[in-house]
């Protein structure tokens, strides 16, 4: 298998990881609202479809056009760093349990989780998204998409963490599990 196969099965199969992650995020999203929940930021929601869509059909493009040299050391350090943000976004996801999903919807009285990786950073979720933002790219030296993707996230994480600031505030501060 040349490496630029190896890297498409390894962005395929991240795609079919996000589309486990849609499935539990319908099912959350469904449980949240079952509870009252409320949604916030759906303004910027289908321009971060179309951003992480787009991001892995634009490093699949760049790689097969481009067909860069890639030394093994950088593929080896980047599919290490994709492997542990996945790490990272699955102990998010299970922290949350229940009240994940890609959405922001807060569900009335139930207070922010502080417990898993929320305990040490306030957003791990995206510390996630932005590794594997830059790093898987660079399995392939698909650097183009990375620095685009980079920036373009950038700047809708700015809009999404002011949007979940803002809903969170509204929840009653005491610290909850899950």
């Amino acid at each position: 298998m040349t490496s630029l196969t190896a890297f498409t099965v390894v962005v395929v199969l991240v795609g079919l990881e996000r589309l486990a992650e849609l499935v539990v995020s319908k099912r959350n999203a469904a449980w949240s609202f079952e509870r009252g929940g409320t949604e916030s930021g759906r303004g910027h929601y289908p321009f971060m479809v179309v951003l992480h869509s787009g991001f892995l059909v634009a490093m699949l493009v760049e790689a097969w056009v481009r067909r860069p040299d890639v030394a093994p050391g950088l593929t080896w350090s980047m599919l290490a760093l994709v492997v542990a943000s996945q790490a990272l976004r699955w102990w998010c996801i299970v922290t949350l349990g229940p009240r994940w999903n890609t959405r922001v919807i807060i569900v009335p009285g139930l207070a922010p989780v502080r417990s898993g990786p929320y305990r040490l950073i306030p957003h791990p979720n995206y510390v996630a998204v932005v590794v594997e933002g830059a790093a898987l790219p660079l399995v392939h030296a698909s650097w183009l998409t990375a620095l685009v993707f980079t920036l373009a996230n950038a700047a809708l994480l700015r809009v999404r963490i002011r949007v979940e600031n803002e809903a969170l505030a509204t929840l009653p501060r005491v610290s909850a599990d899950a």
